[in-house]
C-alpha cells in the first residue's frame, strides 16, 4: 500500500503510547516515537506523553511555527510558555550548566518526525460492492484523491483496483477528489437543517471489471 498522505484526527490518536507516539500540531502529523526512545526517562517527556495521539497546535505561535512566548512579569523577558511543563528542546528559563543545545533542529523544526498531514475536514462514505452487496463505511479526508480512499477501502477488498468506481451513476476520475468529483460535503447543510448525517451517507459504487489482468 501507498503511505497516506493525510490523516484523520482518530488515526491520530490510536498512536497514544510512549512506545508508538503520534501527534498533529499546525496540520502535521509526527511520529515522535524516535524522540521518546533518545530521551527515554528524561522527565522533559512527560508533557509530550501526556499529549500522545492528540493535536498540540496550542502550543505554537502559527506565524513563528515555534513555541509560544510571553513576557515574564518578573524578569521582563521573552520566555516559551509551556502551560503543562517545560518539554524536550525548549531551554531553561534561566542558564543553566547541565542545559546541552547541540541537538540541531528542536523536534517540532525537525521533517524527520513528520509522516504527513492532518486533514482539514473528514467525511464519510459508504462503498458499495455491487458485486457482492457488501458495504463499508469508510472515513476519509477531503483532500484525499478517489485513488487514495482506493487505498484506505483496499483493507476490505484487496482487488478494489478490479473495479470501477462511480457516483451516481457517473464514473469517477480517480486522480481527483470526491468534491471535484461532484460529490460535495453536505455536513454544514444538513447540520444546519439539523438532519442525521449517518442516515444521508453519500455512496461510492463499485461496479466488477470482468478482466483478470486488473486484479
Amino acid at each position: 500500500m501507498t503511505p497516506l498522505k493525510y490523516f484523520t484526527p482518530n488515526e491520530v490518536s490510536v498512536h497514544n503510547s510512549a512506545d508508538d507516539l503520534w501527534v498533529s500540531f499546525l496540520g502535521k502529523v509526527c511520529d515522535l516515537t524516535p524522540l521518546v526512545k533518545e530521551y527515554r526517562g528524561d522527565i522533559l517527556l512527560m508533557p509530550i506523553i501526556e499529549c500522545a495521539g492528540k493535536d498540540i497546535s496550542h502550543w505554537f505561535d502559527p506565524k513563528t511555527k515555534d513555541v509560544l512566548t510571553h513576557v515574564d512579569p518578573v524578569t521582563s523577558c521573552v520566555k516559551y510558555f509551556t502551560p503543562r511543563g517545560r518539554f524536550v528542546h525548549v531551554p531553561p528559563p534561566c542558564p543553566r550548566s547541565d542545559w546541552d543545545n547541540d541537538f540541531g533542529r528542536p523536534w517540532w523544526r525537525d521533517s524527520r518526525y513528520e509522516v504527513g498531514q492532518l486533514t482539514a475536514k473528514t467525511r464519510w462514505v459508504r462503498v458499495i460492492n455491487t458485486l457482492t452487496s457488501q458495504e463499508q463505511l469508510l472515513e476519509v479526508c477531503s483532500e484525499e484523491t478517489v485513488d487514495e480512499v482506493e487505498q484506505r477501502y483496499v483493507r476490505y477488498n484487496a482487488h478494489a483496483s478490479g473495479y470501477t468506481w462511480k457516483y451516481g451513476g457517473a464514473r469517477l476520475t480517480m486522480g481527483l477528489t470526491l468534491a471535484e468529483n461532484g460529490m460535495p460535503d453536505e455536513d454544514g447543510e444538513l447540520d444546519l437543517c439539523r438532519l442525521d448525517r449517518d442516515l444521508y451517507t453519500p455512496a461510492l459504487c463499485l461496479h466488477f471489471n470482468d478482466d483478470l489482468t486488473e486484479l
